[in-house]
Parts: C-alpha cells; structure tokens; sequence
C-alpha cells in the first residue's frame, strides 16, 4: 500500500509563500517584556514557582498572552534559564 502524493494539496499554499512571513518563528513581541520580567524576578533568586511567576506578572500588568503561557507551565520551580525556555524568553 503507497501512500497518496500530498504535495498537489499544498499547492496552492506554496503559491503564495512567502519567506518573510516566517519572522513570527523568532521575532517575539512579547520577548521583551518577558525578558524583562525574568530579569527582575531572578535578581538574588535563584528558582521560583510557578505561581510566583504568575503573581508577579498579573501585578505587572503583562499581555494576557503572556499570562497564558505562564499558566501553561507546569507547577515547581524553575531556575531562569528553565522559564525562559519554557515561555519563549531569552536566557541569560
């Protein structure tokens, strides 16, 4: 048994293709903001909860989509390294 050839049904999305639209893979918006946060989270820290994270990026007023990754981390700790991967930051 062949599988069918998929490359007709994409077709017409790489008709329009184009390059540049791939910029959203690294170009984060939020990532400064997120840098940010992190940054003065782990000043003399060296691991935080997960609900630290949370509480203290509501009380900065941070994008909800922002919030919404820090909700998808799983509960612990993390050091910052370890969030930063997890939420799309930049590690230090």
């Amino acid at each position: 048994m062949s599988l069918p050839d998929t490359r007709s049904a994409y077709a017409p999305c790489l008709a329009h293709f184009d390059p540049g639209s791939w910029a959203f893979v690294t170009d984060d918006p939020l990532r400064p903001a997120l840098d940010d946060l992190l940054d003065d989270l782990y000043a003399g820290q060296e691991r935080l909860t997960q609900g630290e994270i949370h509480r203290r990026a509501v009380a900065a007023e941070l994008p909800a989509e922002l919030l919404t990754r820090i909700n998808a981390m799983p509960e612990g700790e993390y050091a910052d390294d370890e969030a930063a991967d997890l939420l799309g930051g930049t590690s230090p």
